[in-house]
């Protein structure tokens, strides 16, 4: 029983990690409708130009803010220069606009940054705590903590604030958000810059925990099955999300293993994902579609 709750555990603290990139998804889709594919390369993005810093000797502090300007600044112009001019065209023109614009990312990338692979260290042991008997992860105890406090602000932000009622009127009706004089361009753009923050805190801890390489921006795959589950437009749900995926991979990895065979684990999301597709197409916390006939 020790060693289910150790990977119980294990499983749920990897699913934190997911959250953090489906949240960047639920963000600009909320307040946009927009599917973001370029989010994985902004993940990416991000880690690679901090790293790239502190290898140049610039300070952590210093470099972490020249790369969050440097997101925010990206994620502002995507917002002008693709968003815009897209706007009110179907969802597959934006959705596609989306997927070319995550390769330009990664093409710049690797053409401002080089092809190398690195390793980002943030100061953060991974021995693992021993806790009743168990072995708990000390990067992915502190991952989890980045991600509670990430979602607090966030629901601080969008609950409490004229930014977060403007971002649901906005998602709730964008052109009744018009008359009243609220400006959908201003709304896109904070809520852009805030996945961009996201994506950076995203790609920090991704980075450290498998190295800041190329392939950093497929974990866009993982979010996919976190965000069927938990719903498009829920924060909330892509937490929820990401704890079921994290936690349901882990454990038919250990238990279905022997049965089925290895790498369960890169497959079962999709599986899950399938069956709430059939119960429940919506997610656990999205909005059901209805539609008058």
């Amino acid at each position: 029983m020790d060693f289910f709750f150790e990977v119980l555990i294990g499983g749920l603290l990897a699913g934190v990690m997911y959250s953090l990139v489906a949240i960047g998804f639920v963000l600009i889709y909320k307040a946009s409708g927009v599917f973001n594919f370029a989010q994985g390369a902004m993940v990416l993005f991000a880690a690679l130009t901090f790293v790239s810093l502190l290898e140049r000797s610039v300070p952590f502090w210093l470099a972490f803010l020249i790369t969050l300007a440097t997101l925010v600044l990206l994620a502002l112009a995507v917002e002008r220069l693709v968003l815009r001019p897209l706007v009110n065209r179907s969802p597959i023109t934006l959705f596609m606009a989306t997927l070319g614009l995550s390769y330009l990312i990664e093409g710049a990338s690797q053409a401002l940054w080089g092809t190398q692979v690195h390793g980002l260290d943030l100061g953060i042991s991974d021995v693992p705590l021993e806790f009743q008997g168990m072995l708990i992860s000390q990067f992915d105890l502190f991952a989890a903590g980045t991600a509670t406090a990430l979602v607090v602000i966030l629901s601080l932000l969008f609950n409490r604030t004229r930014i977060g009622l403007a971002l649901r009127a906005v998602a709730d009706d964008p052109l009744a958000a018009q008359v009243v004089g609220i400006r959908l361009q201003r709304v896109w753009a904070i809520v852009w810059a805030v996945a961009g923050f996201v994506g950076l805190v995203a790609g920090l801890l991704w980075g450290a925990r498998l190295g800041v390489q190329f392939s950093l921006s497929l974990i866009v795959l993982k979010a996919l099955p976190v965000l069927i589950i938990g719903g498009f437009t829920s924060i909330s749900g892509a937490i929820v999300g990401g704890l079921i995926i994290g936690a349901s991979e882990k454990l038919a990895e250990v238990y279905l293993g022997e049965l089925i065979g290895g790498g369960i684990e890169n497959w079962f999301p999709y599986v899950l994902a399938l069956l709430f597709l059939l119960v429940r197409p919506a997610g656990l916390f999205g909005e059901r579609a209805i539609e008058r006939v």
